[in-house]
């Protein structure tokens, strides 16, 4: 519950600007905008999701289920994609798709067509970012998936097959049913990134709450009505997440035998592994391979001129953002996961949603509920000590890297949170019984049983926070101190000015800092499947 006060302060103190007046500008979003705004964030949202769970589920039963010629590759492929922020995916699309783009120029030239003589689809439109979106966020819900089915006993799925059950029925009533935490793990991700995304949205000209936000912070110069709009940002995603838990009602998901070892995957052949490889590659094309030849061609023509001077501080300072915000985020999220699964009350249940909920929200506004709540807490600090001992510490929040790691606390718990709560509930509640019956108490329960069965889903909690800071605009352009830019703050000055040739090398500095973690963790989980299938 401490855990969960700390990260719901910044969006306690947007709460307070409920009631406040904002000047009529609450009034004229109301009678305007306001409808096509919710309307849009939850088509995305939707749009996203149903993409992301048609894309990250087959693909990861394909390779880990599965051989076909690529599979081994294709596991650590189809996770690239995190690595380029959804903002890169969409300026490195509409670069290739537009009308002058080379896409377009070449079935002109090819055809002798003219602009009237055919149809070529928009990616500025809310299908465009919902296929963009889809390209950048799927690996979340095939990280979730494919770490779950890593995880699951082969025995069960070798019993079905010896009862007659194939491959396909299998999958939809032994499998799908015991990996869905993980599942909606992912999803849950996907939609709360997808909600509170503002690059892409603003770039393909989709109207939604999170664009709204900072139009009316920035243009109307209206807080009031900003922080308002986030409000109602905030409460879809709590009713996504209710209607959710309410729907799994009572139903556990853990495995009912402590035999752990996973079946030799099928052998495909023929067409079907075909279509296989093309079903797993597709998304890696499109949401890797393109933009990082686009972003190379830009940097290879023009560049950053100033790339040997910077890059080098530039990216220090974001894995080191990123490493230490990664590593408060699994140690935070292990606590309150096992002390829900300790303590399952309803003011327990109550404190992880708030802990979690921050996802939801775009990084700039938490970015200013953080300086409001520091600056307050600053105030009466100084306040107290000065009227002591005639002396005050300043801001000793508010502009330092204290600051910049409880921002990214607030935004991105929830996804440390989502991965961990899902491998707890795959853990046998007996096992818990047993280690206490043995003398154990809770902690040491923790350590020594549950850590090392949720190893994977530690690391994969890890490395999804690690490339989500590092990929974070917003909240470090607010929150950063002087002269501690980091390599997405590079990014944003150069193509804020119209100089995305030399914004190419930074992005593919991101690009390349990102790429580390994800094989890493490929490396890891598949080392892990080959000890499961040897029985280790």
């Amino acid at each position: 519950m401490a855990i969960a006060s700390v990260v719901a302060l910044p969006i306690g103190w947007l709460a307070t600007y409920i009631g406040r007046s904002s000047g009529g500008t609450w009034q004229h979003l109301w009678e305007t905008v306001l409808a096509g705004y919710v309307i849009n964030t939850f088509l995305s949202a939707v749009g996203v999701a149903a993409g992301a769970l048609l894309v990250g589920v087959p693909s990861a039963w394909l390779v880990t289920m599965h051989r076909f010629p690529g599979s081994r590759q294709l596991r650590w492929m189809l996770l690239l994609p995190l690595a380029i922020p959804t903002y890169l995916l969409a300026y490195a699309a509409t670069d290739v798709l537009q009308f002058s783009g080379p896409v377009q120029t070449w079935l002109r030239n090819s055809m002798d067509w003219s602009r009237q003589d055919y149809w070529f689809p928009d990616t500025r439109t809310l299908p465009g970012a919902i296929v963009i979106l889809t390209l950048g966020l799927y690996p979340y819900v095939y990280l979730a998936t494919r770490t779950a089915l890593l995880e699951q006993s082969g025995c069960v799925l070798e019993a079905a097959r010896m009862l007659g059950a194939g491959s396909r029925r299998s999958f939809f009533r032994i499998t799908l049913p015991l990996i869905r935490p993980s599942i909606v793990a992912g999803l849950s991700l996907v939609m709360m990134e997808t909600m509170a995304e503002f690059g892409a949205m603003d770039y393909c000209a989709v109207d939604t709450l999170a664009t709204g936000i900072y139009r009316t912070w920035f243009s109307r110069g209206s807080l009031v009505a900003a922080a308002q709009l986030s409000m109602c940002l905030l409460s879809m995603i709590a009713v996504i997440l209710t209607l959710e838990t309410a729907s799994r009602g009572s139903a556990k998901f853990h495995q009912s035998t402590s035999r752990r070892r996973t079946p030799q995957p099928t052998r495909m052949s023929g067409w079907r592994s075909v279509m296989a490889l093309l079903f797993c590659a597709l998304p890696v094309l499109f949401g890797f391979v393109l933009p990082v030849v686009v972003f190379a061609q830009m940097s290879w023509q023009s560049g950053d001129a100033r790339a040997g001077e910077l890059l080098g501080p530039l990216a220090w300072h974001s894995v080191k953002l990123a490493a230490l915000s990664a590593a408060f985020a699994v140690v935070l999220a292990t606590v309150v996961a096992y002390a829900g699964r300790l303590q399952p009350s309803v003011m327990m249940k109550t404190a992880t949603r708030v802990a979690g909920i921050g996802y939801a929200i775009p990084g700039g506004v938490i970015a200013i509920g953080v300086l409001g709540v520091a600056w307050w807490m600053e105030e009466q600090v100084n306040i107290g000590l000065e009227s002591l001992i005639h002396w005050s510490p300043g801001l000793f929040i508010s502009g330092t890297i204290a600051a910049v790691l409880i921002g990214y606390q607030t935004r991105f718990l929830a996804v440390a949170m989502g991965i961990i709560i899902s491998g707890l509930a795959r853990i046998r509640p007996s096992l818990d019984d047993a280690s206490r019956v043995l003398g154990s108490p809770p902690r040491m329960t923790l350590v020594r049983v549950h850590v090392p069965l949720l190893r994977s889903s530690l690391l994969s909690a890890a490395l999804l926070v690690f490339v989500d800071v590092l990929k974070e605009l917003p909240a470090t352009l607010i929150l950063r101190p002087f002269n501690h830019d980091t390599l997405a703050v590079r990014v944003y000055q150069l193509a804020s000015d119209e100089r995305l040739s030399e914004a190419s090398t930074a992005a593919l500095a991101i690009i390349a800092a990102g790429l580390i973690p994800v094989i890493v963790l490929s490396r890891w989980m598949q080392s892990k499947g080959q000890g499961l299938t040897n029985g280790q």
